[in-house]
């Protein structure tokens, strides 16, 4: 976690809590009963001050407390960013009956806190797509050490090229073949069989 995302954070939270007491002053300072509405919309809208004020004095600083204990955590990330979201329609709507039943100063304070929550919103938005994107390429970059570890290279192969020229092996020696002699019949048996040459 570095340094950066740590300071950023915090002005990021600063901001949150700044435009949540803001919030919080302004919604203390409406005067719904002098409204000119009926008084099922003022009971609405005194019923959504009240839930706002409930969720800027108990959820949203258990929520901020918790991120800033854990910096990086993606879950109390999401969750303040849920919250703000949630605070931003509830409000949304408590600002659009100001300006249609309340005073113009009334609507002008709750417009600018509106817009503050609004601006805490995107940047916790943004702050959660480098988070996350930061902590995609972390898991990534343990995938493939996973995966290095598990399958092992295979030894590396070496090739040895041996461009001496080896010593020339003398020409084998031909075998001369061995002369035995032909076994001679006795002399008697040879004479049989020449013929004998007849007298003229």
């Amino acid at each position: 976690m570095s340094y950066t995302s740590v300071s950023q954070l915090n002005m990021l939270l600063s901001q949150v809590e700044q435009a949540a007491q803001a919030t919080a002053v302004d919604l203390a300072r409406l005067r719904i009963e002098r409204w000119k509405t009926d008084s099922s919309t003022k009971r609405q809208t005194q019923a959504n001050v009240e839930s706002v004020q409930r969720n800027l004095q108990n959820a949203l600083p258990e929520i901020i407390n918790q991120l800033r204990a854990s910096p990086e955590d993606l879950t109390a990330t999401f969750r303040l960013y849920r919250n703000l979201d949630v605070l931003f329609d509830v409000f949304g709507s408590l600002v659009e009956a100001a300006g249609a039943f309340g005073s113009k100063d009334e609507f002008q304070s709750l417009s600018n806190d509106l817009s503050g929550l609004e601006t805490a919103r995107r940047s916790l938005a943004e702050r959660m797509e480098n988070l996350t994107t930061s902590k995609e390429a972390e898991l990534a970059h343990l995938r493939a050490q996973v995966k290095m570890s598990a399958n092992p290279p295979a030894p590396s192969k070496k090739v040895i090229v041996d461009d001496t020229e080896p010593a020339k092996k003398p020409a084998p020696k031909k075998k001369t073949p061995k002369t035995t002699k032909p076994a001679t019949p006795p002399a008697t048996q040879q004479q049989q069989t020449t013929p004998q040459p007849q007298p003229k």
